[in-house]
């Protein structure tokens, strides 16, 4: 017997998670906008917040396509 399927995130779990994310990629890009403004745009640090930043942003843009998949096969469909 092979591995259960995973269940997907309902649509209230994508919307708490969406929500923490967008708070945490809110915070991240002011951090990262004061980092570069200190230090300039090829600082070392700097450089690492704007790998993050762009990690998360990339992460936020995944979540939202999984979401669209997940709720899609619901039988309600996606109502946001």
């Amino acid at each position: 017997m092979g591995p259960e399927a995973p269940l997907p995130l309902s649509l209230e779990e994508h919307m708490d998670l969406g929500r923490e994310l967008r708070q945490t990629r809110t915070r991240l890009h002011q951090l990262c906008a004061l980092v570069v403004g200190v230090y300039g745009p090829q600082n070392g640090a700097a450089i690492s917040f704007q790998k993050a930043a762009a990690a998360l942003d990339r992460l936020c843009g995944d979540l939202e396509t999984q979401a669209a998949a997940d709720l899609s096969q619901r039988p309600e469909g996606l109502y946001l």
